[in-house]
């Protein structure tokens, strides 16, 4: 029944084999389970039924990847939109925490559209891909000060802004140990590197009574708190839309990225190098975005971990399906991830970053109509603590600079309609 329905043999592939790519990946992304609790409870959201809706969401997204798409491909809430829900839309805006999902709901019904009418591809292609490399470092850059900032080594200064935390701190030890640990193993070639950094930290502040056990196993906690609490009416507000843009916004490169990325790196691509299955990719990506948001978590999206799975031989959606079982029986964890501390995912945020700042590599930096736009969308992010902050400064920046330059021709209608509209947002609603 396997072969039949995933096609085995066709991919060179085999039941044992995808088995195991399912376990690879789920150990590289586990630590999504810990870190979107801690991240999203930060808004009031109760932290248990977040647990919930995040394994939730990840199963469901990653089962219909693996059973109607075929790929080897894992979803999850995304780091980075988290951080943006959490820290731009209810903290710095002041936003309920229930409008921010439904907020979120609307760029899923907004992603299955353009996925169906074909609209992702044009819109993919008009943005400069300087624009595309800056956004992902700069989400890192907004990862690692969000990280360091958990993890005590820096704190805000009234004259400098922020200065060195207090490092000599237990606390603030541990977290840079973790750091250290993760970069070793990753080097090393350690499956499930992040997962036990975070771990390993938890278990020392444990031991050293920095903090409380509260257990391994227990039955999964309710979802109620979180369950279809999202207010879709208020997130039609017309100020609130340049939010709604920005989920819709990230998530479709992110996830865009991960598969072209993934599927690349197994050999998935046709000949032309374009995604077979693209439709059906994206709408398991879609329908993952509004079913989380119900249930109570930040958008999903396609994982970059997915590519340790398919490292060791994944090649068809039986690997996605393992790793959605896996996410189900994580349901059975939630003691264990009330135990770990903030420091504790700390260390893999900041890895995170480091991955997410490669983009950086790939700038054209010998043009400065390409790179100076991209270096301000990267830094803007960090530093005025907003994702759409980041990515405004981008547009804005990359459109007056070509028409300064005179290198107006490199501009597209696209790029040009999303810079007026930030520009507008600026002026009409600050």
């Amino acid at each position: 029944m396997l072969e039949s329905f995933f096609r085995l043999k066709e991919h060179g592939t085999t039941v044992r084999t995808e088995v195991l790519a399912g376990f690879t990946t789920f150990l590289t992304m586990a630590y999504i389970v810990f870190v979107n609790p801690g991240i999203l409870s930060l808004t009031g959201m109760d932290f248990n039924a977040v647990f919930v809706a995040t394994c939730l969401a990840a199963a469901l997204g990653t089962a219909i990847m693996g059973l109607v798409a075929n790929y080897p491909i894992a979803l999850a809430p995304g780091m980075g939109l988290n951080a943006y829900f959490t820290f731009t839309v209810v903290k710095g805006m002041g936003v309920p925490w229930q409008v921010a999902l439904g907020a979120v709901f609307l760029s899923g019904i907004i992603f299955l559209a353009v996925s169906l009418f074909k609209v992702r591809e044009a819109i993919v292609n008009a943005i400069p891909q300087s624009l595309k490399f800056a956004i992902s470092a700069g989400v890192g850059f907004f990862l690692a000060i969000i990280a360091l900032k958990n993890a005590g080594v820096i704190v805000s200064h009234p004259e400098t802004l922020v200065t060195l935390g207090r490092i000599h701190a237990p606390t603030t030890l541990l977290a840079i140990f973790g750091f250290f640990l993760i970069v070793a193993l990753e080097y090393r070639r350690v499956h499930g590197s992040i997962i036990i950094g975070i771990l390993t930290v938890t278990v020392l502040s444990v031991a050293l009574g920095l903090s409380e056990f509260k257990g391994v196993f227990s039955p999964p906690p309710s979802l109620a708190p979180t369950l279809m609490q999202m207010d879709i009416a208020s997130a039609l507000n017309v100020g609130l839309l340049g939010v709604v843009f920005v989920f819709f916004f990230v998530d479709l490169f992110d996830t865009t990225g991960t598969l072209v990325g993934v599927s690349h790196r197994a050999g998935l691509l046709d000949k032309d190098g374009k995604l077979p299955r693209l439709k059906k990719a994206l709408l398991a990506d879609s329908v993952a975005i509004s079913a989380g948001a119900a249930m109570g978590t930040s958008s999903t999206t396609a994982y970059i971990e997915s590519a340790a799975g398919t490292a060791v031989g994944g090649r068809t959606g039986l690997t996605a399906v393992v790793v959605a079982l896996l996410f189900l029986a994580a349901l059975f964890l939630s003691p264990l991830a009330a135990t770990v501390p903030a420091y504790a995912t700390a260390p893999a945020l900041c890895y995170v970053a480091v991955l997410m700042a490669r983009g950086l590599a790939e700038i054209e930096w010998g043009d400065l109509t390409e790179s100076a736009p991209a270096v301000m969308t990267a830094l803007a992010m960090p530093f005025t603590f907003s994702i759409a902050d980041g990515i405004a400064f981008g547009f804005i920046s990359y459109v007056m600079v070509k028409l300064l330059a005179g290198r107006w021709r490199d501009l597209t209608p696209a790029v040009v309609v999303i810079a007026a509209l930030w520009v507008v947002k600026f002026a009409f609603f600050p």
